[in-house]
This record gives C-alpha cells, sequence and structure tokens, in this order.
C-alpha cells in the first residue's frame, strides 16, 4: 500500500512564498519515519527538521515541493476570480497528478485541508485532479495524524525556510514574515516603501494595504 501526503507551509505571512509539498512513501518506510521521529514540522526544531527532511527525501519513492510567489498569490486573490483556498487546491493538484505518473499500485491520499470546509474543498480539488477514482481524504490537522503529511510539512517548511533566509540575506532581517511579528512589523514600516517593488511582499494582505494604501490606490490606476 502507498500513502501520498501533502501539506503547506506559509500561507499566513506577508512576507515570502507559500509552498506545497506531497510525498509518496510506502506503508513500512511510513512507519519507520514515525520511530525516527518523523512529526508535525511545527513541533520540530530547525535543526531537526532539516535533518529529518534529508531522510524523507533519500527514503520516498517520489516528492514534489511547489512553490506560490506572493505576485502569483496577489494575481489570485485579486485579479484571478478565485481565493487562497482555490490556489491551494490547484498547487495540491499538479502535486498529485505528477506524483501519481507511473503509479500502478493502489494509493491513499492524505491532504492537511487549508479550508474549514473540508468537503467543499475536496470539491474543489477534484476539479483539477485528473484520476477521478483516486481515494483522497481531506482533513483537519493531518499534519499530526499520519506521517506521510508530516514529512510533506517537513519538506514544506524547509523550502519556506530556505526562502526566507535567502531573502533575509539580500533585505536584511524581516522576521518570520508574519503580520503579528514584531520583527516583521519593523521591518515593515522602515523597508517596505523602499522594497515595493522587490516582489517579496503580499500586497493583497490587510496589513500592507493599511500600512501603504497609497501603494493600492496607484495599482486601481493602472
Amino acid at each position: 500500500m502507498l500513502y501520498i501526503g501533502i501539506d503547506d507551509a506559509g500561507r499566513g505571512p506577508l512576507i515570502g512564498p507559500m509552498y506545497l509539498a506531497g510525498v509518496l512513501v510506502d506503508i513500512k518506510t511510513q512507519q519507520a519515519w514515525k520511530n525516527e521521529g518523523v512529526a508535525d514540522s511545527k513541533m520540530l526544531s530547525d535543526t531537526e527538521r532539516f535533518r529529518l527532511a534529508g531522510i524523507i527525501k533519500d527514503e520516498c519513492k517520489k516528492y514534489k515541493v511547489i512553490e506560490a510567489k506572493p505576485l502569483e498569490i496577489d494575481r489570485a486573490v485579486e485579479k484571478g476570480g478565485i481565493n487562497l483556498n482555490t490556489l491551494e487546491a490547484l498547487k495540491a493538484a499538479a502535486i498529485i497528478n505528477e506524483l501519481m505518473l507511473d503509479i500502478k499500485e493502489p494509493v491513499t491520499i492524505i491532504i492537511d485541508c487549508p479550508s474549514i470546509n473540508t468537503i467543499a474543498w475536496k470539491g474543489t480539488l477534484m476539479q483539477f485532479v485528473k484520476d477521478q477514482s483516486l481515494e483522497i481524504h481531506c482533513e483537519h490537522k493531518a499534519d499530526a495524524n499520519h506521517p506521510s503529511v508530516s514529512a510533506a510539512s517537513i519538506l514544506a517548511k524547509c523550502a519556506r525556510e530556505e526562502a526566507m533566509h535567502t531573502i533575509q540575506k539580500e533585505y536584511g532581517a524581516t522576521g518570520s514574515g508574519y503580520p503579528a511579528d514584531p520583527i516583521t512589523k519593523a521591518f515593515l514600516l522602515k523597508n517596505g516603501a523602499k522594497y515595493a517593488s522587490s516582489g517579496i511582499f503580499r500586497k493583497s494582505w490587510a496589513t500592507w494595504k493599511a500600512l501603504f494604501p497609497a501603494s493600492n490606490d496607484q495599482k486601481k490606476l493602472f
């Protein structure tokens, strides 16, 4: 029996990209990961996450990590006629479609659902999944309950952290990128206008619009 676990990282931040990851793994390896300490990425230290990410990549059958840049998120939310949940459904379906290529064995797919309405979100997801016969479960807290999803959460979180390290090297101390982070707030107040065209900010977020209303008025003009 094979499993695909899918999870996201960086859904809420104002700075930096969001990532979705998917991991295809057999039941034996999945159990070994559980014994190894693979768990919800939020419960692990940075060092432990990156150590486990190496194990996961080496031992899984396949994995896929997909990025959604701030500009893509803004376009989806403000101009694309969709919302963030639908963008995640598109990305999750792309992961499923790629990981399922050339797979002949039965696969159970488990996704940590980003929406409070798991049934409606699954309906959106299935619009973009090629194989409609697949067994797909959309659950809350799946990253804590299923090793395959825990593994996906680790890969997504590591990708997000690597992206933030790159941003911080170029632009300075951004903090976590979440609006409630005091370091992020200070960075926005000091550097938001300076780096407004850099592509690192999600300008569709309410915090950005509140801090820089002029930039939103200017966008409307064009």
